[in-house]
């Protein structure tokens, strides 16, 4: 009995042992990102109902002991969307990501970050959410969609970048740029243009944009780097921010082929949305004219510039010897009939130079991979036949491809050595308006372009009375807006060619040993092409061409050579035959060498701890060349007559017609960061560069810098008091940093030593001309970085199960050793030198706010909301600056004011004669006597009207989305953009004389006209000849001038704008899997730019972005375009 007992109850402990081992076992598994199917580290893993949890590595791997075999598992990950499965050994776990802008990995270009390790200030978008449709250049996506970063569209024309600050200016000379950052690689700009110059409309400027050779569809995220935290990686190239571009990766599994098809027309401009006169209300104002003593016959015949009037005079005096008949009959009901023929013309510009053809996007890629290797390749054709009639063409041609092989697998800790290649290119010719460069007349302040035949511009300022069958007279010659479109265009050409090379070597998994090389190379060819029968061509001609000899033209033709040797000489043609083909190559190639070391470890799931050290070398060199070939002659077969008096008169003026220049840049740098997590709650972060260029002072504390920052991250969402509000409050992390960044400072400034340059010396005649050496600049050992002081104070809040998520930033910044020209004694020979002269501090906040407002039954109603506020001052400036900087274009530099501060002329009223007076820089009220070169006490006459950049802009995003597994899913995007804060020049149309060619805009109305209308108006009387007679044509013409500068010409900028309607339907799974072959279908249909929703009434049209400065500058219109995704 005895024995029995003991045997039932050791047979009672081995079935409760064996029954324990059963229910209690070890859990080990996987977690990966449902997006990319890449492993997740640092995900929290927590059995349900209790307090065990495990974090996963680096692998996204983790183990759990003890886990009942019933449990459930919640994993979860900021950013991710909370899992729960039922716990099994070896199991693969799938997160998706939340629709919030909380996102779970940083990329910096030179690794990926854990979201809550990160410090620093940085946003990461979805590339294809933010897409502009009809948008072929990249950098227009991120307008309005990351907090911080504004993006100005001073021009819509392909490939000229738009205006992107991050967090404001961060130079006063310099560009204050960001830095292009893709797939690890700087992307350098084609050439350097600077701020200012990207509104000029210069022919350069289609060239300015480091990434418009990128497809849109390539893209997988942007990345934003804001603080010094995120960006002193890059130390002394990061200091006006970093823009970080991730391209798509191929993925294990089943090849897949995407094709996205895009179709974009674009909406004519119309007058209904200027103040433009018409026709009838033109002829008005000719009226006038023509009684003020302009439109006489006597001074219009042979007058440079004519229209209505002078094409009926010559008409008049045209005499036909065949049908024995003047080309108009001189009586007074002929003139009258031809008169009365322009007054209801009404021509609309607009509608004749526009288009609405249809520019298509085309784009198909294919990805795939197995265990061991990845692949990636895309190819797209852009083909825009362009918003003008003529010559505004674009054909871009894209491949990407990229590949990665693991030659060592890495499987079961074993070593992992992976291979990754990358090759990315483009090809672009493009055609656009033919252009000169913009000149401003500093003593009368008039800003101009000769030649200029920009259709926006044309249709904005030419008169509607003209017949657009007509040749009318400019610059002395036959003009008609669309033969010279034909015969005066420039043709552009850029190639770019990108290769990539990467070896990673993994040890052991918390070791990482990579190594990269990259070159990329750039080539931009832009021919400006004047052909033979071109206006401009003709104007070399106008008077001594054999067809129409004209003395009183030869006489005052300023483009006509008088031989300087001959004293009997009359005025000559440098072009009698042929055109003019202008030329300018530039090449780039940028080369890089990096080596890195990462440490990353996770110790007793409490302590995380990432290391980095490298190196890297950067070299980029350009050449550029310019040439002219003078007496191209066009029509027949490209021969050139080459007259010897054009290189006698250039010999004379000491002018080149080829150049060449040529600049090389090295940087060297070592950089290392130390980033350690305690509990995923308390975080610090450490990061250090020394660097060094050439383009800088000789000495090594003005060529090589140390660039740091210190800062530190808070998550409070992991502490134990936070446990009872999960329910609504889903994270709270604080973060803090202080850094050190610096920049080059402008491209020109590379006197580390004395630049010695060989010139033509000037000499009375060519004979004697001779060659010589020359100092350009002095050796400045002591000119060194730019530099910047940051603090970053951020809040990362999210609500409800992340349905509602805010970031919040505020921030100062103090600009230092700021690069500008300065005035010296003239020791050496230099009277002006580039040195550090000056600071200027900053400061701003930043919000970002994204909600799930409704979620059920299929229907989401998602809202994002963005707003930046950034002001800055400059404190100390050792460099003049001039009236006429600080009252045109885009404003200027002075201390006490933002970086570009507008200023005005103190308008005071009109005179009794209706002329514009101002108070000039004696406090004088004046017609026209005003010193607009004027450096001394400016802020005591002039006015301070605001900055030209916004100080506040954001955003306002709606999606509404509705999806059924029957009929597929249906969203609805409503995008405002806004800005504000700053003021913008109203476009100096006012002039002291017009020609029959133009058109005035609506405020002539109101105009004086006779004595005691000064008391009720400000706007100027049109002046008569006698005025211009009585008061000089110099002093007129500045008087209108100041006008155009005035107090009384300026508006606010702030504006709302409906940026785009989109509306998405993608197909549903089951209707597709009926095919066979397409998994994945999608349709859209968006309106771009529709319209301002508010801006300043004083605009009257005027869009407070865009300056409409000609040359090759467009504005963005209206556009409508439908974009198709397949996947198969």
């Amino acid at each position: 009995m005895w024995f029995y007992k003991k045997f039932v109850v050791v047979l009672a402990a081995l079935f409760l042992c064996i029954g324990t081992a059963v229910a209690q076992t070890t859990i080990s598994g996987t977690v990966f990102s449902a997006d990319d199917n890449e492993p997740l580290m640092g995900c929290n893993v927590l059995v349900e109902g209790t307090q065990k949890r495990a974090i996963t590595d680096l692998d996204g791997k983790f183990t759990l002991t003890d886990v009942k075999s019933n449990s459930v598992l919640v994993v979860s990950m900021i950013g991710m969307k909370t899992e729960k499965v039922k716990a099994k050994n070896g199991m693969r776990i799938m997160l998706k990501n939340e629709d919030t802008q909380m996102t779970e990995v940083v990329v910096t270009g030179h690794q990926q970050m854990d979201k809550r390790l990160f410090t620093g200030a940085a946003a990461t978008v979805d590339a294809e959410k933010i897409k502009l449709s009809g948008m072929a250049d990249v950098s227009r996506s991120l307008e309005g969609r990351v907090a911080g970063v504004q993006v100005t569209n001073v021009t819509g024309t392909f490939g000229a970048s738009p205006k992107i600050r991050v967090r404001g200016a961060t130079s006063i000379y310099g560009n204050s740029k960001p830095l292009w950052v893709v797939d690890g690689v700087i992307y350098e700009d084609n050439v350097d243009v600077s701020a200012d110059d990207l509104a000029s409309g210069d022919a350069k400027t289609l060239i300015s944009s480091a990434v418009a050779g990128l497809n849109s569809d390539d893209i997988e995220s942007f990345t934003v780097l804001k603080d010094g935290s995120a960006t002193s990686i890059y130390g002394a190239r990061a200091m006006g921010g970093v823009i970080v571009v991730t391209t798509k990766k191929g993925s294990k599994g089943r090849a897949s082929v995407n094709y996205t098809g895009e179709f974009t027309t674009r909406i004519k401009p119309s007058y209904n949305n200027f103040n433009i006169m018409n026709s009838q209300e033109m002829m008005g104002v000719y009226k006038e004219m023509y009684d003020k003593g302009w439109l006489q016959l006597d001074n219009m015949v042979n007058a440079q510039n004519t229209g209505i009037y002078g094409y009926m005079f010559q008409q008049l005096r045209k005499y036909d010897a065949t049908s024995g008949a003047f080309g108009l009959q001189n009586t007074e009901a002929a003139r009258n009939a031809y008169l009365q023929a322009a007054e209801f013309r009404n021509t609309d510009w607009f509608d004749l130079l526009f288009t609405n053809k249809m520019q298509q996007n085309h784009s198909v890629s294919i990805s795939g991979g197995t265990d061991r290797s990845q692949n990636y390749f895309s190819m797209s054709v852009l083909n825009d036949p362009g918003q003008f009639v003529n010559r505004s063409s674009v054909s871009r041609y894209t491949f990407n491809g990229n590949t990665s092989y693991d030659i060592l697998s890495g499987k079961k800790g074993a070593e992992q050595l992976t291979v990754k290649l990358a090759a990315q290119g483009s090809w672009r010719n493009q055609e656009a308006p033919g252009s000169l460069n913009r000149t401003t007349d500093v003593v009368t302040g008039e800003v101009k372009r000769d030649f200029d035949i920009n259709p926006f511009s044309y249709a904005m300022n030419t008169s509607r009375c003209l017949d657009p069958n007509i040749n009318y007279t400019r610059f002395y010659t036959g003009f008609n807006i669309f033969d010279e479109l034909e015969y005066n265009y420039n043709d552009i050409q850029v190639t770019e060619l990108m290769f990539r090379g990467e070896l990673e070597y993994r040890p052991i998994k918390e070791l990482r040993m990579s190594g990269l090389i990259s070159s990329r190379l750039s080539h931009t060819k832009r021919q400006h092409n004047v052909m033979d029968k071109a206006n401009q061509a003709n104007a070399y001609r106008a008077g001594v061409d054999a067809q129409d000899d004209n003395s009183t033209i030869r006489d005052n033709n300023p483009l006509l050579y008088t031989d300087p040797d001959n004293e009997l000489a009359l005025p000559e043609s440098v072009l009698p035959k042929g055109g003019i083909k202008y030329q300018y190559d530039d090449n780039m190639r940028s080369n890089t060498f990096r080596f890195m070391t990462q440490y990353n470890n996770v110790f007793n799931d409490l302590h995380t701890l990432n290391g980095m050290v490298g190196t890297e070398y950067s070299s980029v060199r350009r050449t550029a060349t310019n040439w002219t070939g003078w007496g191209y002659q066009f029509d027949n077969g490209g021969i050139t007559y080459t007259p010897y008096l054009w290189l006698k008169q250039m010999n004379e003026e000491n002018t080149e017609y080829f150049g060449e220049s040529y600049t090389l840049t090295n940087t060297l740098a070592y950089y290392g960061q130390v980033n350690y997590n305690f509990d995923q709650r308390y975080t610090l972060n450490g990061t250090f560069r020394y660097e060094g260029t050439n383009r800088l002072g000789k000495s090594r504390q003005s060529r090589w810098l140390p660039t740091w920052n210190i800062s530190g991250a808070y998550d409070l969402t992991n502490e134990k008091f936070m446990e009872g509000t999960k329910s609504w409050l889903s994270q709270v992390k604080l973060r803090g940093s202080y850094s050190l960044t610096a920049d080059t400072g402008p491209a020109w400034v590379t006197n580390a030593e004395a630049i010695f340059m060989t010139q033509n010396t000037w000499r009375p005649f060519t004979s004697a001309a001779e060659s010589s050496i020359y100092i350009s600049s002095l050796a400045n050992s002591e000119l060194t970085y730019e530099k910047k002081h940051e603090w970053n104070v951020g809040l990362d809040l999210s609500f409800l199960k992340d349905r509602i998520a805010l970031t919040f930033d505020v921030y100062g910044r103090n600009n230092y050793d700021l690069i500008g020209r300065t005035y010296t004694q003239g020791a050496g020979g230099e009277i002006a030198k580039y040195a550090n002269v000056a600071d200027m501090e900053s400061n701003g906040v930043e919000l970002g706010l994204s909600t799930v407002n409704v979620e059920e039954n299929g229907f989401k109603w998602s809202s994002d909301f963005i707003f930046s506020k950034a002001k800055n001052k400059i404190t100390s400036l050792e460099v003049a600056s001039r009236a006429v900087d600080l009252v045109t274009g885009l404003g200027y530099a002075i201390e006490g004011y933002p970086v570009r501060s507008i200023f005005s002329y103190q308008f005071a009223g009109l005179n009794s004669e209706g002329l514009p007076q101002v108070y000039n820089e004696r406090g004088e009220k004046t017609v026209g006597d005003v010193n607009l070169q004027e450096t001394e006490n400016l802020k005591d006459f002039l006015v301070y009207e605001g900055p030209s950049d916004p100080t506040f802009y954001g955003s306002f995003n709606n999606t509404f989305s509705y999806k059924s597994k029957n009929w597929g899913s249906l969203s609805l995007d409503l995008f405002l953009t806004y800005a504000g804060g700053n003021v913008v020049r109203l476009d100096p149309v006012f002039s002291y004389a017009y020609s029959d060619l133009s058109a005035l805009p609506r405020d002539f109305k109101n105009r004086w006209m006779i004595p005691g209308d000064e008391a009720v108006t400000a706007i100027p009387a049109i002046a008569s000849k006698s005025q211009v007679d009585r008061y000089g044509s110099t002093a007129m013409r500045t008087a209108y001038n100041a006008y155009n500068y005035s107090t009384e010409r300026i508006a606010n900028g702030d504006f709302i704008r409906l940026k785009e309607v989109a509306l998405t339907y993608t197909m549903p799974d089951g209707w597709l899997k009926k095919t066979s072959f397409i998994n994945r279908a999608s349709v859209k249909f968006a309106a771009t730019n529709l319209c301002l929703l508010y801006a300043d009434k004083k605009l009257n049209g005027q869009d407070p972005e865009f300056i409409n400065s000609g040359g090759v500058a467009a504005p963005i219109t209206k556009q409508f375009t439908a974009t198709v995704r397949l996947g198969f």
